[in-house]
């Protein structure tokens, strides 16, 4: 494992956003490390962290499943090499439910109830490749979640 300086400063992006609430800053920061990072043709890993991250802080929906999107098409381009080299403790398989539920999600607040579900089977598709742990409970709860709004229409 090597240090990553790139996903550190990601990393005080989140914290600004989760535990200081600045999604301001966070959001300002994001775009900082995206044009260093040289935007999607960047290191992949580099790509879907931040982007999953700036999907987070945005205020309007739209932006958000393009960033969600962004992120989608990061993972794609990711080895299990790369992600352990980087000290993430996923394999790549382990970031697809969180990428699909936060796809689902959008699609489900812009009323594309169809694809949300889609996106929500591809996540439940992928659930096992996730750990017996606090973020596994945490996607699962989320697919859980989901999948009762989707339910009630």
């Amino acid at each position: 494992m090597t240090f990553d300086a790139t996903l550190t400063r990601i990393n005080e992006g989140v914290q600004l956003h989760h535990q200081q609430g600045e999604r301001a800053a966070a959001r300002d920061l994001f775009a900082q490390v995206w044009d260093e990072i040289g935007g999607e043709r960047g290191d992949a890993l580099h790509v879907c962290v931040l982007a999953h991250a700036m999907a987070d802080v945005q205020d309007d929906v739209r932006q958000e499943l393009l960033w969600d999107e962004r992120a989608l098409a990061a993972a794609d381009r990711l080895t299990d090499a790369r992600v352990a080299e980087s000290g993430v403790p996923l394999s790549v398989a382990g970031l697809y439910p969180s990428l699909h539920l936060n796809l689902a999600e959008c699609h489900r607040r812009l009323g594309d109830l169809d694809r949300a579900r889609e996106h929500l089977r591809q996540a439940e598709a992928g659930i096992d490749a996730l750990g017996d742990d606090g973020y596994g409970k945490l996607i699962r709860d989320g697919l859980d979640r989901l999948t009762q709004q989707l339910a009630a229409g």
